[in-house]
């Protein structure tokens, strides 16, 4: 970046650098300078843009929102991770399976929160209930009474009639920690 044309810095002997606090140093940012040794003491702020490429999985066409990504759906190429804040998801099982947030098109590196996970199951559903404790395992069948996300906790009614909270393992189990 520049410093503004119209500003008119005294000389100085010793120029510091320094980074903004909350500042930091991927893509578009600031970084400061400050005279610690010149006639008048200053500080200004300077724009910089800090690239970082390395390899990434890119969006090969066009994915609508909803839809399920698949390996088919990228090819590897080197991107500027820097390029914006959302993390890049390198490993294929952070996003392999999951569902599109939004429209994806072609040359979008695959970025945390363009994916979440695919809902396995509705609410009213069946599903197999597993409850682990110490040195023991007991599963029975359940309502669903929330949608199941995998990963993500729903919400079942036993048999009994209780209601419990567990993580959804995948299409059918949840899992309850005693």
């Amino acid at each position: 970046g520049r410093l503004d044309s119209r500003l008119r810095l005294a000389p100085c002997g010793n120029v510091e650098p320094y980074l903004p606090p909350g500042a930091r140093l991927w893509g578009r940012t600031r970084i400061g300078l400050r005279c610690i040794d010149g006639i008048s003491r200053w500080n200004v702020s300077l724009p910089v843009t800090v690239n970082a490429y390395g390899n990434a999985w890119v969006i090969k066409g066009t994915v609508p929102s909803g839809t399920t990504l698949t390996e088919a759906d990228v090819v590897e190429a080197e991107v500027n991770w820097a390029e914006e804040t959302n993390p890049i998801l390198r490993d294929p099982a952070l996003w392999v399976g999951q569902v599109a947030t939004r429209l994806l098109t072609t040359g979008q590196a695959v970025r945390q929160g363009m994916v979440k996970p695919a809902q396995v199951f509705q609410a009213g559903a069946q599903v197999r209930v597993v409850a682990q404790g110490a040195g023991f395992q007991v599963s029975s069948m359940a309502q669903a009474l929330s949608v199941g996300v995998v990963g993500q906790v729903a919400r079942v009614r036993l048999d009994s009639g209780k209601v419990s909270s567990g993580t959804v393992l995948d299409m059918r189990t949840v899992k309850i920690d005693l």
